[in-house]
């Protein structure tokens, strides 16, 4: 194994560390649902606060870099301590597992070196199952692109963790917001940009089989330079703008008009 790869592994195995101190809900392949975030629903979501996870990641989750209002979800970045951490960074996840079915968001980023900025699914040991996942990931030091994996049992079918494959996005995700979306089905994983199919997995062991929560998460790192580049300390606040996430169960279509399964 290589010395990136143990590096990413580390990352990658205390992920969500603080989902152990939710209660372990029942894995129902939930309800279809769109949020425009008028404002944060407490029911439907869950904010990190208070802890990190692992020594890979320079800030501590606050819930201070979470807000919703006016139609927008804010999960943001900040030179603010806290804990031993100099920096404050935000993620929100769904209290509800959701399965099968089309996962969508549009959202728009900033940039600098060295942060992550994520729309993904996960479920994992911390609830009692393998470590299950489905990725966006734009990593900031190149606006320009996006990566998309997936991980089943805790290991990702593209390889060596992080060598997620590469898409050039229609315009730098800190320029304009873009539409991210992926239909996962019990043999096929779609990924669309801006409603372009720009991925599908059928290979079983890069397919997923259990439901998982939707997440949104603002990171950086000062070690995984590799893979997310320089930490470029940024000059004030900065913040991941989302303005709509949903989710469409199986055998249900157009349920907004920007889905894309209104194009289909």
């Amino acid at each position: 194994m290589t010395d990136t790869m143990q590096r990413r592994m580390r990352a990658v195995a205390p992920l969500l560390t603080g989902l152990m101190l939710l209660p372990v809900a029942a894995m129902a392949q939930g309800t279809s649902f769109h949020d425009d975030f008028a404002s944060l629903d407490s029911k439907r979501w869950y904010v990190s606060d208070g802890w990190a996870n692992g020594a890979h990641q320079n800030c501590t989750w606050s819930s201070g870099q979470v807000t919703a209002a006016d139609d927008m979800l804010k999960v943001g970045f900040a030179p603010v301590p806290k804990g031993e951490r100099q920096y404050s960074c935000g993620e929100i996840q769904t209290k509800q597992a959701y399965g099968y079915g089309t996962y969508e968001a549009r959202l728009k980023t900033p940039a600098g070196s060295g942060l992550n900025a994520a729309f993904f699914t996960y479920i994992g040991p911390q609830q009692g199952k393998p470590h299950d996942e489905i990725d966006f990931e734009i990593l900031l030091k190149d606006t320009s692109i996006v990566e998309t994996t997936t991980f089943v049992n805790g290991k990702s079918g593209d390889g060596e963790i992080g060598a997620g494959q590469k898409h050039t996005l229609p315009h730098p995700s800190d320029s304009d917001f873009i539409d991210y979306a992926v239909t996962w089905e019990p043999d096929e994983i779609r990924y669309y940009i801006n409603g372009e199919l720009v991925r599908t997995l059928t290979d079983p062991v890069m397919i997923p089989s259990n439901p998982q929560r939707i997440f949104f998460s603002l990171w950086g790192t000062d070690t995984l330079t590799d893979w997310m580049g320089t930490f470029t300390p940024p000059a004030g606040p900065i913040a991941m703008e989302v303005d709509w996430v949903a989710f469409t169960a199986p055998g249900e279509s157009c349920a907004f008009p920007q889905s894309v399964l209104c194009a289909d």
